[in-house]
Parts: structure tokens; sequence; C-alpha cells
């Protein structure tokens, strides 16, 4: 009997069974991404663009505790030095946009057991916020604002500006504020008319009795430039 095939044309990232299909193969059962396509009937290509699907759409969830002695030692450490609440510490990865989804999974994690009702939570955008999403599992919340704190951008290579806030509001069942302006502008006075003409003064009022903000920064390591 012929082996199934599915038809190309179908959008396999948008077909949620097939993606959570070959996470459960892949994750649970230790099958190879060729054994998956063959189960399947896709390309070994198709496989792995479902797989990074599920995980963008916090499908599935995965996070390692290796190193989790090291890593709270060290949250300690900085917790006493500077006078912190509360230190996360991830395991060092071996490049940028695996520290950056690393810190994200770590982040999402947090903000999962941290949110309470009636606050408000200004957001930022990058790939490690966006990272986050794939291990944020809240709980649904009453009274929560979700808003933008930055501008968007043209073009960008990462993420997209508005996705993390609406994505964020989503899960919480949180109102969603944007912020319909871009991130840079060519002068104080197009900042100024921005805000005074064009709503943007309910953005800064709102800003100013933030209960949380979640930014991310860039690396701060000694060959940081």
């Amino acid at each position: 009997m012929a082996k199934l095939r599915r038809g190309t044309h179908t959008a396999l990232s948008e077909a949620a069974s097939l993606r959570l299909r070959a996470a459960w193969f892949y994750y649970n059962h230790g099958m190879t991404q060729k054994d998956i396509a063959e189960q399947l009937g896709i390309g070994r290509t198709t496989v792995i663009r479902l797989l990074d699907e599920a995980l963008k759409r916090g499908e599935i969830r995965i996070w390692i505790e290796e190193g989790e002695a090291s890593c709270t030692e060290l949250a300690v450490q900085l917790e006493r030095a500077l006078g912190l609440d509360e230190a996360i510490v991830v395991p060092a990865a071996l490049s940028v946009d695996n520290t950056a989804k690393s810190v994200g999974l770590a982040l999402g994690k947090f903000l999962s057991e941290a949110i309470p009702d009636n606050v408000t939570i200004g957001v930022g955008w990058g790939r490690t916020l966006t990272a986050s999403l794939a291990s944020f599992r809240p709980p649904r919340h009453g009274g929560v604002k979700v808003m933008s704190l930055l501008g968007g951008a043209i073009e960008t290579q990462f993420s997209n500006p508005v996705e993390y806030s609406w994505r964020l509001a989503s899960q919480l069942g949180a109102e969603c504020y944007l912020f319909p302006a871009p991130l840079v502008v060519d002068s104080t006075e197009t900042k100024l008319r921005l805000i005074e003409r064009c709503g943007l003064d309910r953005l800064y009022k709102m800003a100013e009795t933030l209960d949380l903000a979640l930014v991310s920064v860039g690396d701060i390591g000694p060959q940081a430039t």
C-alpha cells in the first residue's frame, strides 16, 4: 500500500493537529525528524518548520533544569550585592540567539507565577521577550492592562513590535494598549506633536503608574559594542 503523502499546497504551519502530532513524536517518543517525516507523509524540512512553529506559538514548552544549583547561587549573590528582590540566572548558551531564547523561557516561567490581578504592565519588544511566550502559561486574571512602551519600526529582523503586546494580553485576558507611533522620529518637535495631537499622552500617563515593566537589553558583557 502506498504511503500517505500530504499535499504541499496545505498551509502546514497553520495545521495545529499536525504541529502537535510532530511535537509529540519528537519530544515524547524521541523520534528523529526523518522518522517523523516518514510517519506523517511530509518532508523533513516541513517537520522542522512544524516544530519551530509549535515553539513560537507556545504549544509546547521546554525547560531543562541543568545547572540549577549553581545558577541559584549566582542569583542569590546578585540579590545580596545589588539589593534585588529576586534575580534569575540561566546557563550560558553558545550563541546570542540561543541566549535570548534561554532568558526568554526563564522570563515566561517567572511571569506565569508572578502576575497578580489588577495590574498595569508595560512591555517592550524584541526576540528575548517574544521567546518568553513559549513558556508563558498564566491563569486568567481580572483587571489587567498591557501597554506598549516602545513605538514600532518600518523593518525589523527578529520580531513584530506589536506581536508581544497583544499575545501577552491575549493569554492574560487583559486589555491591550498599543503604541501607534514610530520608535525613532526626526526631532523633538515631531515627538511632542505625536504625543499632544495623536493621543499618545494617554499612554504616557498610564506609563507613570505602571505596576510592572518588561524590557530587555542587549549583551552587557566585556565584548559588547
